[in-house]
């Protein structure tokens, strides 16, 4: 069976170092079988929640922008991968909004992306996991899994500063091909 894996990129940087290391995560996947979707979130117009709470109602959001896009590439998806930039101490405005938007799927009680392999890439400028912020990332990301009922597959973190800097990274850059290869299923650990 092909794994689909949706990668959401929460970057405002198309080519910036969470970028390049999530798509070397999605050339590992890609070249052990799985078929990867990889959204670019800076560009979309994605509303933040409003709290109307009519999905609990209809069962799906009824805020009429491109997350209506993203709800079924979230539902097909086998595996999820985060991608992100610390900004502030977490994950960027680009990834938070389209992630609380997730509400939409408690109707269900979370079914849709309960029990998904989880994976985070996470890229920031301080030399240090605490005190860049990373840790507060990591932290909500192992909470959302744990919530979800989702095994995590893999983190990939590291001090990143300047466009360029993921690429002269060759450990990060491997650990990335390998979580794709472990998403996509190859058995690499």
């Amino acid at each position: 069976m092909v794994k689909n894996i949706l990668i959401l990129k929460g970057s405002p940087r198309e080519k910036g170092n969470t970028a390049v290391l999530a798509d070397r995560l999605a050339v590992g996947a890609s070249e052990s079988g799985a078929q990867v979707t990889c959204v670019y979130l800076h560009g979309m117009d994605i509303r933040p929640c409003d709290a109307c709470d009519l999905c609990q109602e209809s069962g799906s959001c009824v805020i009429a922008d491109d997350m209506q896009t993203v709800y079924p590439q979230l539902i097909a998806a086998d595996a999820i991968v985060l991608a992100s930039p610390v900004y502030w101490f977490t994950f960027s405005a680009q990834l938070k909004v389209c992630i609380d938007r997730w509400y939409a799927f408690q109707a269900s009680r979370w079914r849709e992306i309960s029990g998904k392999k989880f994976g985070i890439i996470l890229a920031y400028g301080d030399t240090d996991l605490y005190t860049s912020g990373a840790i507060n990332a990591i932290h909500t990301f192992e909470t959302m899994a744990r919530f979800l009922k989702s095994d995590i597959a893999g983190i990939i973190h590291g001090s990143l500063s300047d466009v360029g800097d993921s690429e002269k990274n060759p450990a990060l850059m491997e650990a990335a091909y390998k979580l794709g290869q472990q998403l996509a299923g190859s058995g690499v650990v």
